[in-house]
């Protein structure tokens, strides 16, 4: 259940959520972008064998004219405990282009998020009904009802666009509120206010189509765990916020490796084969600008993370800092 709250079904969450919600203006974030990464220094790697503590990289060698910038997010996060590492509006400023795993201008194009919300549905008709015990479906339809979420609306969705409301730590309308930051969000207003060009690794389509590679049966059971063990859950996302401002990226795939059940058995699927097809786009994008890519940070690290995969491909990839690296 944790590595749901930043992996894509928190991002994809918000196709559901967020399709009638205009984009909430980051305009505070950027003009207080120093005093935000001067507040939070970057931190040491406690071991010399695993990665730097850092969220931000930069990607050079390997006949690179320019250097590119790599950053590790987390989808979704308590304005409380956002903040941007040091160096990120250095790397912000430099950057000709900002990529996210799906283009963001997608996301905020209601009129294209209208025209794919079929397949946000379970195919063949399914409901949730299908899936459970009549004792079960009462007690999503209760959890939902207290939120304000009719069943009647959410029954056929694909459960996993659901589970990311389990916890109680997210309900609709924290996003509009400002309860709720979105770092992907809140950097494609970077981008919009910089008049850079933004692109994705994969389209919406694709991401969609992850959610028919996991059996429906299996994300009802799935969104079951988290209602039940809702409390569990929230502390669970509470230790991964913790580490995620620790900018410790090997201790978040340790605890992304450690879990038993739930989506363990997909991280080929969710993280390792889509980190491989990223890196020849990555590849070409970097001959054509400079790019600063913002992907969940759990994407980074690791055998299979991106950033080992790109120095496999011969890149240089190293922790970044206004002050160098």
């Amino acid at each position: 259940m944790t590595k749901l709250k930043y992996s894509l079904f928190s991002a994809l969450a918000l196709i559901f959520i967020f399709q009638t919600t205009a984009c909430k203006s980051a305009k505070d974030t950027v003009e207080s972008g120093a005093k935000a990464t001067e507040a939070v220094p970057m931190p040491q790697a406690a071991d010399t064998g695993k990665l730097e503590n850092n969220l931000l990289w930069k990607i050079s060698g390997n006949g690179l004219a320019k250097s590119s910038y790599l950053y590790g997010t987390i989808h979704m996060i308590g304005a409380e405990d956002f903040f941007l590492p040091d160096g990120t509006m250095t790397a912000m400023d430099e950057a000709d282009r900002v990529v996210f795993e799906i283009d963001m201008a997608d996301m905020t194009d209601m009129s294209a998020m209208m025209g794919i919300m079929d397949k946000a549905f379970m195919k063949d008709n399914l409901s949730l009904k299908d899936l459970l015990s009549a004792e079960d479906f009462k007690l999503v339809e209760d959890h939902f009802q207290e939120m304000g979420l009719p069943i009647f609306f959410l029954q056929r969705i694909k459960p996993m666009f659901l589970t990311v409301f389990t916890s109680g730590d997210m309900k609709p309308g924290d996003m509009e509120s400002g309860k709720i930051k979105s770092y992907e969000f809140e950097f494609m207003e970077m981008a919009k206010n910089g008049s850079k060009e933004t692109a994705g690794l994969e389209t919406i389509d694709f991401q969609l189509s992850v959610f028919d590679s996991i059996p429906y049966q299996d994300q009802a059971d799935m969104l079951m765990d988290g209602i039940k063990n809702g409390g569990s859950d929230t502390d669970s996302f509470k230790e991964i916020v913790k580490i995620y401002k620790e900018q410790n990226l090997t201790k978040m795939l340790e605890m992304t490796l450690s879990e038993e059940g739930g989506l363990s058995e997909y991280d080929d699927l969710l993280l390792n084969q889509r980190n491989k097809n990223w890196i020849p786009q990555m590849r070409k994008m970097m001959t054509e600008n400079v790019n600063f890519f913002a992907v969940g940070a759990g994407h980074l690290p690791g055998d299979e993370g991106v950033i080992n995969l790109l120095r496999e491909a011969g890149y240089s990839v190293k922790p970044f800092s206004s002050k160098g690296i």
